[in-house]
C-alpha cells in the first residue's frame, strides 16, 4: 500500500490567472503558502480482481478507466498507464470546496502515489507539470 500527502495551500492572491484561457492570452501569477493541513491518498493493489476502485465523496468500483467518473482520477490513470486492479482511497483535513486548493493537492497526491506504485521516480518540478 502506497500513502502519500499533500499540503492544502492559502491562495494569497492571482485567482484565476493560472488558468491556460487566461495565461495564455495575458501573462499570469499566481501568490499561495502551503499550510500544515493535508489531502491524503491511499494507493493499493488488490489482489482478488481487475476492478478499479475509486473513493471519495463518493465510491466508485468500475472495470474500464474510461468509465471513473472522477475527472482527476481518470486522467491520472491514463497519464501513468494503470488500467486496472487499482483501489485509490482520499481523506482530508478540511473538506472540499475550502478554497484551499484541494482540487490541486488531491490530483498532486494521486499522481505521486501512482507513480511511486510504478516505482517511478518523478522530480517536484515535474510532478507539478503534470498535475
Amino acid at each position: 500500500m502506497i500513502f502519500v500527502r499533500a499540503p492544502f495551500r492559502i491562495p494569497l492572491g492571482g485567482g484565476g490567472t493560472d488558468l491556460p484561457s487566461y495565461y495564455s492570452k495575458f501573462g499570469g501569477a499566481l501568490i499561495s503558502a502551503a499550510i500544515n493541513h493535508y489531502m491524503f491518498i491511499t494507493v493499493n493493489r488488490p489482489l482478488v480482481d481487475k476492478l478499479i476502485r475509486v473513493k471519495y465523496t463518493q465510491t466508485e468500483i468500475v472495470d474500464d478507466v474510461k468509465k471513473i467518473k472522477h475527472e482527476l482520477v481518470r486522467e491520472a490513470l491514463q497519464l501513468t498507464k494503470i488500467t486496472d486492479s487499482i483501489e485509490i482511497n482520499s481523506v482530508a483535513d478540511l473538506p472540499a470546496g475550502v478554497g484551499m486548493g484541494s482540487s490541486g493537492s488531491y490530483l498532486v497526491a494521486v499522481l505521486k502515489a501512482l507513480h511511486t506504485l510504478k516505482n517511478e521516480y518523478i522530480a517536484t518540478s515535474a510532478l507539478a507539470e503534470e498535475a
